[in-house]
């Protein structure tokens, strides 16, 4: 006869479910980030003209890159109900409903009209653009919980990347959008309406949020800690209990993860910016090398989640931010001496980014769940990511203004990176050896699995 322990302990995942649910993730969080990108994108080309039009292109392009923040600032928001939501009542629901109120905020932006037709459109455009905070805030925690609930022990660095590989496959697919509305219409036309298209192409995550609903099952952590359940504190809030039991896990993992988020988006707006406004790049010449650099970037996240389950998290996630420190200040030495007969620096600059940007990418969603318990997991996770993402958030601002519109200046934004990736090895060293894990672990997992908590 089972017992009550029994039927409450996770059952192992079969492959094919592990291999279903890494798909799932990485479909919607390729999408997810998708929509969230092309607004940067948007604001570093058009936006600065369209809603945000002065005298200066400071000014201009410190008000549009101010709007993409926002989306960062609500991301924790959405974060928060979303952990409350996804530990109570599980994983699928909550991710399928992130994907659903990005691709209606996301499409509803290519209808805002511009300023000059209606004054109220900046603040429509900020509106939706923290409805895309909410829905991102919501989303990551969701598809990487069920890549690495779904996972066997022994190999949740490798499948839980698979929630990952939507960074680098949704710059690509932004980029893409973009080449080709560029490529097919004129300077003028781009500015009036075809920058729109992208944003409306966003209502294609409806249908695939209804499949994951459909196809997906909920995983066996969240089920076996619901059949736990229950204890008055979990029921009463997962997010006051994992402040209060995990606060420290919490605020590590945020110090830990806060320069990738900066470097992402200084590399892949900031620079975009800096070379197509003040050294005469253009557009799709800068636009074609960043889609390069994120193609070569997809197949190394995976490659570093497997070997994060060979050598540890805490190594691979650490030679991440130790390759950022390192390559930051000649990074942006490159990019500012880029020119329209000299693009090769800012292909090396890039290229060279993206190798530090995939050790931690590959690694950071299976390192943040295993720091917390599957009772509490959505919640921890989400705030420990989503809280670096406010400061990230405004690293494409804080290049325009550190840079201040002479790219000679471009040296201080790797300075910036240099502090922030300092910082990122302390607090690594901080996190807890401790992880929490399926109790239905393989003995000849064992190994592998003191290996990764390294």
């Amino acid at each position: 006869m089972q017992s009550e322990a029994d039927a409450a302990r996770p059952e192992a995942a079969p492959p094919r479910r592990s291999a279903r649910a890494s798909v799932a993730a990485a479909l919607s969080t390729s999408l997810e980030w998708y929509d969230f990108f092309i607004y940067s994108t948007a604001a570093a080309l058009v936006f600065n003209t369209t809603f945000f039009a002065t005298d200066s292109a400071v000014v201009s392009a410190l008000n549009s890159f101010a709007t993409v923040a926002v989306g960062f600032i609500a991301r924790p928001i959405g974060g928060i109900v979303a952990g409350q939501l996804g530990d109570k009542y599980g994983r699928k629901p909550v991710l399928v409903g992130a994907l659903v109120l990005m691709a209606v905020a996301t499409s509803l932006i290519g209808f805002v009209p511009s300023t000059q037709a209606v004054w109220l459109a900046p603040t429509i455009l900020v509106t939706l653009r923290i409805c895309q905070g909410l829905a991102v805030g919501a989303q990551w925690g969701g598809a990487v919980l069920v890549a690495t609930e779904n996972a066997p022990a022994h190999l949740r660095g490798y499948y839980g990347s698979f929630a990952q590989l939507g960074v680098p496959i949704g710059v690509v697919l932004g980029n893409v959008a973009f080449l080709l509305a560029t490529a097919f219409a004129s300077p003028e036309a781009f500015v009036t309406w075809v920058w729109r298209i992208p944003f409306w192409v966003s209502l294609v995550m409806l249908p695939i949020a209804f499949a994951i609903h459909r196809y997906l099952e909920e995983t066996p952590e969240f089920r076996a800690a619901a059949a736990r359940a229950a204890t008055p504190q979990v029921r009463r809030s997962p997010l006051f209990e994992v402040l209060r039991r995990n606060p420290g896990a919490i605020l590590t993992a945020a110090g830990a993860n806060t320069v990738g988020i900066v470097f992402f988006y200084a590399t892949i707006t900031g620079s975009v910016q800096l070379v197509t406004t003040y050294l005469g790049v253009a557009r799709s010449t800068v636009l074609t090398w960043i889609l390069i650099a994120c193609v070569v970037m997809i197949p190394l996240v995976p490659f570093f989640g497997w070997l994060s389950d060979r050598i540890g998290r805490k190594l691979v996630f650490g030679l991440g931010s130790a390759a950022m420190l390192v390559w930051a200040v000649p990074m942006w030495l490159l990019i500012a001496s880029s020119g329209p007969d000299r693009i090769w620096p800012f292909a090396v600059a890039v290229v060279g980014a993206v190798v530090a940007m995939a050790l931690q990418t590959g690694t950071q969603g299976t390192l943040f769940a295993e720091l917390f318990p599957p009772e509490i997991r959505f919640s921890g996770a989400s705030l420990g990511y989503q809280i670096s993402a406010i400061v990230g958030g405004f690293a494409p601002f804080v290049t325009v203004a550190l840079i201040n519109g002479d790219p000679a200046n471009a040296w201080r934004v790797g300075v910036l990176i240099v502090v922030l990736a300092a910082a990122a090895l302390l607090c690594l060293q901080l996190i807890s050896r401790r992880r929490y894990h399926s109790t239905a672990v393989p003995a000849a997992a064992t190994g592998a699995e003191a290996t990764a908590a390294r």
